[in-house]
């Protein structure tokens, strides 16, 4: 099994998925973009629905709180700032790739047919929740954040830096005024 066609596979069928939805790509279509016949793709992957599992757990690593908001880098004298920093580069990262969004979607449509796919998705949800609340506890010990409504703020914090994601995709173009949501959402959460 050659390691470089596995990722060309990969990588074509999150570009297809991105521009014709999980419905409308077929294995066919993948193994021609890739260049190889449709038998060939069933070596590495044995069906649609495996090729899918897959690729859905690599979007899941991309995904985690921890791959945007490094909490141990997170001081004193920076907090805002790196705060701010940390979702103004996670927004970037989505304006840069908008298949990203547009492939996150097409599993967000899947989780409501697939019990599996949803409670990832939740604890991957959960996962920004309990970061930001286990950061903006950090901000308290070190003095920066107000210690009212933790658990509110991080659920803000989440919320809206999910759905500029959400609305990339449907394609609202707020332009830079993404980086000022997100700035207003990390003001409330520090000073209130």
């Amino acid at each position: 099994m050659s390691e470089e066609t596995y990722g060309r596979i990969v990588d074509t069928a999150y570009k297809l998925i991105a521009e014709h939805g999980l419905d409308h790509t077929s294995m066919s279509m993948i193994a021609r973009e890739v260049g190889i016949s449709k038998p060939a793709i069933y070596y590495y992957f044995t069906s649609k629905d495996v090729l899918i599992d897959v690729l859905f757990e690599e979007l899941c690593k991309e995904m985690g709180f921890a791959k945007s908001f490094a909490v141990s880098d997170y001081t004193e004298h920076n907090f805002r700032d790196k705060l701010l920093e940390d979702g103004f580069h996670m927004i970037k990262e989505h304006q840069e790739n908008p298949h990203f969004s547009r492939v996150v979607n097409e599993f967000l449509t899947l989780c409501l047919r697939n019990d599996t796919y949803r409670e990832r998705i939740q604890a991957i949800t959960k996962g920004f929740v309990t970061g930001f609340q286990d950061l903006l506890q950090q901000g308290v010990e070190l003095g920066v954040v107000s210690g009212e409504r933790i658990a509110a703020k991080a659920q803000l914090l989440t919320v809206v830096i999910d759905n500029i994601g959400n609305f990339m995709v449907m394609g609202y173009d707020f332009g830079s005024d993404y980086e000022q949501i997100w700035a207003e959402a990390v003001h409330n959460a520090l000073n209130r």
